[in-house]
């Protein structure tokens, strides 16, 4: 359904533009219809630079993102309205989406005066009515309110409300539960599992948090500023963490069985621009990192079926890591290797 191939994004820094940045570096990767599929790395990795190119709010410097097999960037005008008719997004901060001065409904008669203007009354108000208990929400405890008589979980499923009104395919939901408690982002996030299942909807579920990953996603997509370190089904890359990064990652989770006294994730602290070299080199551990490492980027090459790594020495290497759930994985990675 969605396929991004070798798509890349810089920003022009500093006076008259001299410098620039490149938030998104090659990256290659599809969303499959009624698959979920996570981006996960550290704040700066690119993944919500991602979301916003798949949602045109950016446009890419290089590359191509296709839908149903068409570039996204020739869509304009009526195109452009009605790739968004297919395609919505649901942010980090729900209480940013929606002006405190109406009443938060007032989204969905936008939604209707912008796509349905010739629905009649009675009929929208069932179809709304239908969508608001979908998402778990209870339409006489929601509709009428301001921003501030609803919580953050609410103000999310009436995000989530708004884009189903359309009947999307794809959902780009960017750390959409980072925001809320614990026991609301159980709710919500069993309300996008409910969906997908329902409705064969795809999402791309952009998030830092690697046990919340694990438990809606079919496929990772691991970041590290702005590149694919290593992608590929959730239980291959979670079970058998082969990048050095990945391993660094999995690592951190906190566990319920150990005081975090007893925990020794490290990375070094330089943190160099890279060139040509590994994205990673300059934070890799690895004692047999070497010159190919500086000089070449590695590219992502299939270790096992549906599991793909980018890293020269990650064959290198035989240990097990700790899984998010607290258990031993035993894999081909160890705790640390080179990018």
């Amino acid at each position: 359904m969605l396929e991004l191939e070798q798509v890349t994004k810089t920003y022009r820094l500093g006076a008259f533009g001299r410098k620039s940045l490149r938030a998104v570096d090659g990256a290659t990767f599809g969303v499959a219809r009624g698959e979920v599929v996570a981006l996960i790395g550290e704040s700066g990795s690119g993944k919500t630079t991602i979301g916003k190119l798949v949602l045109r709010l950016l446009s890419a410097t290089g590359g191509r993102i296709l839908f149903a097999d068409k570039d996204i960037a020739s869509y304009h005008g009526r195109a452009l309205k009605d790739y968004y008719r297919r395609v919505q997004g649901v942010f980090q901060d729900p209480f940013s989406s929606f002006n405190p001065v109406f009443k938060a409904d007032r989204v969905f008669g936008v939604v209707r005066r912008e796509y349905f203007p010739s629905v009649a009354g009675g009929e929208w108000q069932s179809k709304l009515l239908d969508v608001l208990k979908r998402v778990g929400l209870n339409p006489s405890e929601v509709l009428g309110k301001y921003v501030h008589q609803l919580s953050g979980g609410q103000l999310q499923r009436l995000l989530v409300a708004r884009a189903l009104l359309l009947d999307i395919e794809l959902l780009v939901a960017d750390e959409v539960i980072s925001m809320l408690d614990a026991s609301t982002r159980v709710d919500v996030l069993n309300a996008l599992a409910s969906l997908k299942e329902d409705r064969r909807l795809s999402i791309l579920f952009i998030t830092h948090d690697l046990s919340l990953a694990y438990y809606i996603s079919d496929q990772a997509v691991i970041l590290y500023r702005g590149a694919i370190v290593e992608r590929g089904r959730i239980e291959k890359v979670y079970g058998n963490p082969l990048h050095p990064y990945t391993q660094v990652l999995m690592a951190s989770v906190p566990r319920l069985d150990a005081k975090w006294e007893s925990s020794s994730v490290e990375l070094k602290c330089e943190l160099v621009e890279p060139t040509v070299g590994c994205v990673f080199f300059s934070r890799c551990l690895f004692p047999r990192r070497d010159a190919e490492c500086r000089t070449r980027r590695p590219g992502l090459q299939e270790v096992e079926p549906g599991h793909f790594v980018a890293c020269w020495r990650q064959g290198s290497r035989t240990s097990g890591v700790a899984h998010p759930s607290g258990e031993k994985q035993q894999g081909r990675g160890s705790s640390f290797g080179s990018g």
